[in-house]
């Protein structure tokens, strides 16, 4: 084994391949051929632009109040790598990925692996060693050529199409949705989630010969304050329909679409064990409200403009009478310029850090520009130092009433939570 910290190994990891992001399965499916996996279980693979993490979350906690042992792999993490690869609810040790980190390189030889397709193959090795009776794979970027594409799905699940990541799925939703459909197999499940039409996943589904499911048409959902009510069809195609069922934390787009997927596998998944799993199913950092003993506290990894528009609406409902304060920080290949201007008025002082080490951040002057366009005056808008220095400064001047909005990325809500004392922290306010 080449190293025997698992930071050693990450580390090593970034450094091997010349290229971040380098789409495409001939690497991974060269390795895939000497690794001797066993991948015999039912599995489903989650794309979209955004609510992938969602409903990941959500069949795992389906599949597990079912009774099911569940494999689930997800991108990128908060704090710790090990979150990306979750077994029967437990994230692995860091002795099990080391050992699966060395089982792929022993089988790759000299071919060249990305960050992310070292890790996916990583995450296949621990699924086919510990058998789990479902997986539940979250497609990193895209969906056609994506690593996790390398695993043929039971059931596919296109969460959302919406723009981001332009200069490696296209310019235009159409386009983008006809990459993510790439998940799908002939002949098996695929469910759209989005509520909007999309020419390209359906014209994807007549060509594969699949069957079907659109939000709207052939399941869907309505809400009331405080349940909602599901309807859609079951595996035969019959009818089917679930009344009065807990609100869960996260949203109910994705869970119409879970429930929708569940419906359909073919391992049986009670009715108690829907209602069940959406109560417990939760997610770090979407849209998540906290109430610290200073101030609240909202974690959002919303960095495109259809996950900064649903923040506008929270930020709209806000339980909180005080100030509201944001911390943002993007990468630098984020469209966030145009959807600025929908947070306009609905914060009070923006403060701009740069994100030490990461050099894909965007610097905070440019970001600077994108809000003042927005229309935010300058007054309003403070580049601080780096976040571990001016976190301390910005929480200060806040008091009970007023709350702090932390977005942009998973770096910077990563940081952040890094940077707060245990003790901080009091209770979800959802």
């Amino acid at each position: 084994m080449r190293f025997v910290q698992l930071q050693d190994w990450l580390q090593w990891l970034e450094a091997q391949h010349p290229r971040q992001i380098d789409l495409g399965l001939e690497r991974v499916a060269a390795v895939v051929e000497q690794m001797n996996l066993s991948l015999t279980m039912p599995v489903i693979t989650v794309a979209g632009t955004n609510g992938k993490g969602s409903c990941v979350a959500l069949l795992s906690a389906v599949l597990a109040a079912a009774g099911y042992r569940v494999g689930a792999y997800t991108s990128p993490h908060l704090l710790r790598y090990n979150e990306r690869v979750v077994i029967d609810g437990d994230a692995v040790s860091d002795e099990a990925l080391m050992m699966a980190f060395d089982a792929v390189d022993c089988a790759r030889g000299d071919t060249s692996l990305s960050y992310f397709e070292f890790g996916t193959l990583a995450a296949l090795q621990l699924f086919s060693a510990s058998q789990p009776d479902v997986l539940v794979l979250e497609v990193g970027l895209g969906g056609r050529l994506d690593a996790v594409n390398i695993v043929d799905a039971d059931i596919a699940i296109i969460s959302s199409v919406d723009l981001d990541h332009e200069a490696w799925l296209g310019n235009d939703r159409e386009t983008i949705a006809r990459e993510k459909a790439g998940i799908a197999r002939r002949g098996r499940p695929l469910i759209f989630g989005d509520p909007r039409d999309s020419d390209a996943v359906a014209c994807v589904a007549s060509e594969l010969q699949l069957p079907f499911y659109q939000r709207g048409v052939d399941f869907d959902l309505s809400a009331e304050v405080d349940c909602w009510h599901w309807r859609g069809r079951s595996r035969d195609g019959g009818a089917l329909s679930y009344a009065a069922l807990p609100l869960p934390q996260l949203m109910l787009d994705n869970a119409a679409t879970v429930v929708q997927a569940v419906s359909l596998l073919s391992l049986a998944v009670p009715e108690k064990a829907i209602r069940d799993g959406l109560e417990a199913a939760h997610v770090a950092a979407r849209g998540e409200l906290l109430q610290l003993r200073e101030h609240a506290l909202l974690l959002d990894v919303a960095h495109n403009p259809a996950a900064l528009s649903r923040l506008s609406a929270q930020l709209r409902t806000l339980p909180v009478t005080g100030r509201v304060v944001a911390v943002l920080a993007v990468m630098a290949d984020k469209n966030v310029a145009g959807s600025l201007a929908e947070l306009e008025g609905l914060v009070d002082h923006w403060y701009l850090p740069p994100l030490a080490g990461v050099e894909r951040a965007m610097p905070p002057e440019r970001l600077r520009e994108h809000l003042l366009v927005a229309g935010v005056p300058e007054a309003a808008i403070t580049l601080p130092t780096a976040l571990a220095q001016s976190l301390p400064g910005i929480r200060a001047e806040l008091c009970s009433d007023d709350c702090l909005v932390v977005f942009g990325s998973f770096f910077t809500v990563a940081a952040t939570m890094q940077l707060m004392p245990a003790t901080a922290f009091v209770e979800s306010l959802h």
